[in-house]
């Protein structure tokens, strides 16, 4: 029986990564603590992560677990795209193909990058297609091994490390741990590794899933109390936001730690993307920016916190970011 993830899981994936995956930034960010309300921010900005992701961490932690022998048989996933290329990147250190079951709508700088680290692209269509069983039906093909892009203790473990470090990275800054952790959710491995290590390590701090609206469905499945799929008509800009429901493993770790869920519309998304920019100098992509978007929109209760934002990945389609930075005149969101 495969062990749940803990906090000791990522600790060891913390020592499995030293000196392969280097530690993000966090970054202080005074005109979203007064735009929020908050005491303090800080942006942890895993879009500075090689590959452009912190999926980088869990796909490497998983991937240097496959026993040697079963290493020329390759690796299989299912991706939008930041899952896929930090499986190509990692498949490509230890000299294992890769296969990535991909949309058809996928950002085109995702797919070009995942190609240009040696991963074979498999077309699908995201709003017709179960990408799951695609990718299942290549791996039992290519006797390969399969790795979920959440659904696996490992992977889960990886992403964790996120959280090892910004509650370490804010301590340092401020000798106080976070109070609140803002982290966007998809299919919910990264909610699920940050709440663990928090857990841990900075016990009464909340931590929140955010989510664009229509695709909340963790935010739901938590008030509901079990696992409610998104609408098939739903759609949203965040192309790494659209699982179609929560994974059965995330949630089961997600109901028992994360303090709730918020959505925030396109349109803050991409104020938000703006903003980041204009304030940091910072290039997120959409779904990596909800967080931010979030508290510029004052979706939640942040007076006197310190509040700790994961800015989940930068692999924005260059055409999209040109038209968000077009939009930026006027005054920034949450400003007087």
């Amino acid at each position: 029986m495969t062990r749940p993830p803990s906090h000791d899981r990522i600790l060891a994936a913390a020592d499995r990564l030293a000196g392969l995956i280097g530690p993000t930034p966090l970054l202080p960010s005074p005109a979203l603590a007064q735009a929020s309300g908050a005491a303090a921010v800080w942006l942890k900005v895993e879009a500075l992560q090689h590959t452009g992701s912190f999926k980088l961490r869990g796909a490497s932690n998983r991937l240097a677990l496959i026993p040697e022998e079963s290493r020329p048989a390759g690796v299989v996933t299912c991706s939008s795209g930041n899952h896929a290329q930090a499986v190509a990147w990692a498949a490509a250190r230890l000299g294992m193909p890769a296969a990535i079951v991909m949309p058809t709508d996928a950002p085109p700088v995702k797919r070009q990058r995942t190609e240009a680290l040696g991963a074979e692209i498999h077309p699908y269509d995201r709003w017709r297609e179960d990408r799951e069983a695609l990718a299942r039906a290549l791996t039992e093909a290519r006797g390969a091994t399969f790795v979920h892009p959440y659904e696996d203790p490992e992977v889960i473990a990886g992403q964790g490390t996120v959280g090892l470090e910004l509650v370490a990275q804010c301590r340092a800054a401020n000798g106080q741990p976070p109070q609140t952790v803002l982290v966007p959710c998809g299919g919910g491995g990264l909610s699920a590794g940050v709440a663990l290590a928090v857990d841990a390590l900075a016990p009464g701090c909340r931590v929140l899933a955010v989510e664009p609206e229509g695709l909340d469905d963790t935010a739901r499945s938590l008030r509901a109390g079990r696992r409610l799929a998104n609408p098939p008509e739903a759609r949203s800009i965040c192309d790494a936001l659209l699982a179609p429901e929560p994974g059965a493993l995330t949630f089961s770790l997600n109901r028992a730690l994360l303090a709730g869920g918020l959505a925030v519309g396109d349109g803050e998304v991409r104020r938000a993307m703006g903003w980041l920019f204009r304030e940091h100098r910072v290039v997120a992509e959409p779904g990596g920016v909800v967080g931010v978007a979030a508290l510029l929109a004052r979706r939640l209760e942040v007076t006197g916190q310190r509040v700790v934002v994961v800015v989940s990945g930068g692999n924005v389609d260059p055409t999209l970011y040109a038209e968000v930075l077009g939009e930026m005149a006027g005054p920034a969101p949450g400003s007087a």
